[in-house]
């Protein structure tokens, strides 16, 4: 294991996608949009915008065609969508989509709860999606669902995940991205399950996706690190969870990331004033309070500053 820390580290915003998927309310296309440009404005620069899936099974993500025609699309940032299918692929083609993200379990009961297929089944459907969205030269990036903890199988064996891991990177996956989907993963577990993948994907190929079910995001984020990982996927307020996944909460949220990442002198390139605007965006809309503890911070803070003296 190496200490070395990265100089910069890659933030993957998922808000509005794997976040706004899972509120209770539909959240409208203008609003979706309005935050999408929020975060580009914050200095994001890869934001996963919405899914090109079935409205039958995802009936918040119908809109993605608007929202993809309505973002306005700033230079040098990616726009990835997610897609399950050819259908999807062809939707995400049509929209002018530069960037797809195909997903897999590590467990065969996740896969058929989240799929309803096997793993192997589900590389079926999808390696003619990647093999084509290559050829139509868009990037793809892959994810691989409880990658450390299942909610219906317990703790996973690091090596079911390495087969997964290892595919999606071999079939073209620019990079794949190990989603702790219950947030059970802790520091020791998620430095082994990298260890034991860079054996196989290059370490510089692997991201983190970290729920914080259990408070552990943070410390598993600088776990990673230290073992070379650095790209992170995080939501703006923490939004999310997985309906798939009882008891699990949201993404790891991004306003605690830039916080922590700022203090420790690495760069992200993400301005957490507009970070803030963008996170009151979406709170105000869905009237709640942020579920970022910096963000609730340096909210609190701005507002005692803003008081007039007495």
């Amino acid at each position: 294991m190496s200490n070395d820390m990265p100089s910069r580290v890659k933030i993957v915003e998922v808000g509005p996608r794997d976040g706004l998927q899972n509120e209770p309310q539909i959240v409208p296309a203008e609003i979706k949009i309005g935050l999408i440009d929020r975060l580009g404005d914050a200095g994001l620069t890869a934001i996963e915008a919405t899914s090109f899936v079935s409205p039958k099974w995802v009936p918040r993500m119908a809109d993605s065609a608007q929202v993809m025609a309505g973002i306005q699309r700033k230079h040098g940032v990616s726009y990835a969508v997610l897609v399950p299918n050819m259908k999807g692929l062809d939707g995400a083609i049509a929209a002018g989509a530069s960037e797809i993200a195909v997903f897999a379990a590590a467990t065969e009961t996740f896969s058929q709860k989240n799929t309803n297929c096997t793993i192997a089944e589900s590389f079926e459907r999808f390696e003619p999606v990647v093999r084509t969205a290559l050829e139509a030269g868009l990037t793809v990036r892959g994810y691989i669902s409880v990658a450390l903890a299942c909610p219906y199988e317990g703790d996973v064996d690091p090596h079911a995940v390495v087969p997964v891991a290892r595919r999606l990177y071999e079939m073209g996956c620019y990079e794949v991205s190990l989603g702790d989907t219950t947030g059970a993963g802790t520091p020791v577990r998620t430095q082994r399950l990298v260890e034991a993948l860079a054996r196989h994907v290059p370490a510089n190929r692997l991201a983190g996706h970290f729920h914080d079910t259990f408070g552990q995001a943070l410390a598993n984020i600088l776990a990673s690190m230290q073992m070379g990982v650095a790209v992170f996927d995080s939501s703006i307020s923490g939004l999310g969870g997985c309906p798939y996944s009882p008891g699990a909460t949201g993404n790891v949220a991004t306003e605690d990331v830039v916080y922590m990442l700022d203090g420790m002198g690495i760069e992200t390139g993400v301005k957490m004033q507009q970070l803030l605007v963008a996170s009151e965006y979406i709170c105000d809309f869905l009237q709640r309070p942020t579920m970022s503890r910096a963000g609730r911070a340096l909210l609190a803070r701005r507002q005692r500053l803003a008081q007039p003296a007495a």
